[in-house]
């Protein structure tokens, strides 16, 4: 994207109906007029995604001199590509899988009716449409931001241009984000291809889809469109999807999706891609053997590149490379005066990463958090990014949460760790729900008095995963000890007791062949 606010043509989202012309409006309003810039800003964020919006808004709650730049839609990746319309597909999903499953589980009504994949893709459209005001440009003018739409680069260490028009700043905040990436695939360009960026426009669904990477954006799709009744097959190179998972919670998930009919090809390396009339047909090698895989479109979920382009970095005096901006403990890019939020720098690349980083760089930018640590080591501790506990979740069915340390990672970093494991099949609500497919690892830390007892991390697979981590987040973070969990009542029947019943496994494991042989004498005595 080039970028101005004039470009309208660039600014369409497919299918261009009453519910995107409404999101557009709101989040690149045609005809806006640029204001005048201020002489000099506190703050210029470029990038209207979560970390520019946050650290924008944030900063003229706190009265200084605001304005945000996006060349495209405001909201970022999160409202128009993202999070947003993603979770608006798989809610759609789930719906129908209870709907066919309900006479089987539930002894319900009985149906063998189709679905209407169209109605479900317009209901996703309007409910975007109907949170976009959140995050549109009236909004945050309201908040006291100057929004300008239009190409934002750097023209010197301390300007911005947009519009014509120069902005100075006293900090700058470079959130522009990522972009999905293409592996380098023979024919793959002119045979065609779906991304998360262009997915959400379709309103008619593919018989056969395949999908081309097992990480969670493809295997997010992949069973969401298998239960609208897409035939699907993923192809990946790992043995297993969702690799950067816990090895056993992934196996879960890859066996559920196997039994809704998703079809998975490990250890392949796609070799060319070729379109005959309407059909795509993916050509790929596997333990010296070709093979190929027709397909009536191609989903590519690979990965993320930096949006680094066209920024006048180097004007700047930014550093960058492959992987994106490159900053310190406290988010602050080569040149002091600027700093990076999201994942234009993060290897966390999610919604909830880059607002957090926002918040950090209001603090660190705004009231000289980093030369104060450098003075005074003490007084900014909590504003460095590597001290932030980051959770985060695969809307799979179930899904997979993690936060904090995997047991691998704990031992490495010097810990002496004690795993608990429950499985849900243990929860009288999960048998219930018929959501009894899932466990809970918690790693614990043991050994000295000190650390004896704190939670390190863990991984939770359950239906609604992403509802239930926020309770193992807030252990994590605070350092608190499993006792402290088991202290809690967690209301009954609910799967949140499974994190009660970790602590109990743990208390009961601290009761050694000799605590027991005291405590038997002990109550031999007082009879």
């Amino acid at each position: 994207m080039d970028g101005t606010a004039t470009a309208t043509e660039k600014l369409r989202v497919e299918p261009f109906d009453e519910y995107n012309q409404r999101l557009v409006a709101n989040v690149h309003p045609p005809g806006w007029t640029n204001p005048q810039p201020k002489d000099r800003y506190h703050l210029v964020a470029i990038g209207a995604g979560s970390g520019g919006l946050i650290s924008s808004a944030g900063a003229a709650g706190i009265g200084a001199k605001s304005a945000l730049i996006e060349r495209h839609l405001l909201g970022g990746d999160c409202l128009n590509v993202g999070c947003v319309p993603s979770k608006g597909v798989i809610s759609a999903a789930r719906a129908w899988k209870v709907a066919a499953e309900a006479a089987e589980k539930f002894a319900g009504p009985s149906t063998s009716a189709s679905g209407d994949f169209s109605k479900a893709m317009e209901r996703m459209r309007r409910l975007r449409s109907e949170i976009s005001p959140a995050d549109s440009a009236e909004r945050y003018t309201e908040l006291g931001v100057d929004v300008f739409l239009g190409h934002g680069r750097f023209t010197g260490p301390d300007t911005l241009e947009v519009d014509g028009k120069t902005l100075n700043f006293r900090r700058a905040v470079i959130a522009t984000g990522a972009r999905a990436a293409a592996p380098p695939i023979p024919g793959l360009e002119d045979v065609g291809y779906l991304n998360n960026e262009n997915i959400f426009t379709l309103t008619e669904l593919p018989r056969r889809l395949l999908v081309i990477g097992a990480g969670p954006i493809g295997c997010e799709m992949a069973q969401s469109f298998a239960r609208f009744g897409s035939d699907v097959t993923i192809l990946d190179m790992a043995d297993h999807i969702l690799p950067r998972e816990d090895a056993d919670a992934a196996a879960v998930v890859q066996s559920a999706m196997t039994r809704e009919g998703v079809s998975y090809e490990p250890r392949v390396k796609i070799s060319s891609a070729e379109r005959k009339g309407d059909e795509r047909i993916i050509h790929f090698e596997r333990d010296g053997k070709s093979e190929s895989v027709t397909a009536d479109q191609v989903l590519v979920a690979v990965g993320r590149a930096p949006n680094v382009e066209g920024l006048g970095l180097d004007e700047a005096g930014v550093k960058y490379e492959r992987h994106g901006v490159i900053v310190d403990d406290y988010l602050r890019t080569s040149n002091s005066r600027i700093f990076a939020v999201g994942d234009i720098c993060s290897k966390y690349k999610f919604t909830h990463m880059a607002d957090a980083q926002a918040r950090l760089v209001i603090e660190n930018s705004l009231f000289f958090g980093p030369q104060l640590a450098e003075i005074f080591p003490w007084i900014a501790a909590r504003k460095k990014v590597s001290h932030l506990v980051v959770p985060w979740c695969t809307y799979t069915s179930p899904e997979i949460a993690h936060v904090g340390y995997y047991e691998t990672d704990a031992r490495e970093a010097g810990f002496d760790v004690e795993t608990i494991k429950i499985d849900l099949s243990d929860l009288d609500r999960a048998v219930l729900d018929g959501e009894s497919e899932g466990f809970l690892k918690l790693h614990i830390a043991k050994g000295s008095r000190r650390l004896n007892g704190r939670i390190l991390g863990g991984t939770l697979v359950a239906e609604h995963a992403g509802e239930m981590i926020g309770e193992l987040a807030l252990a994590v973070t605070a350092k608190l000890n499993v006792s402290a969990i088991g202290a809690t009542i967690h209301p009954y029947p609910t799967q949140g007791e499974v994190y009660k019943r970790a602590a109990d496994a743990w208390n009961r494991r601290r009761l050694t062949p000799g605590t027991k042989k005291f405590l038997q004498r002990f109550f031999k005595i007082f009879k």
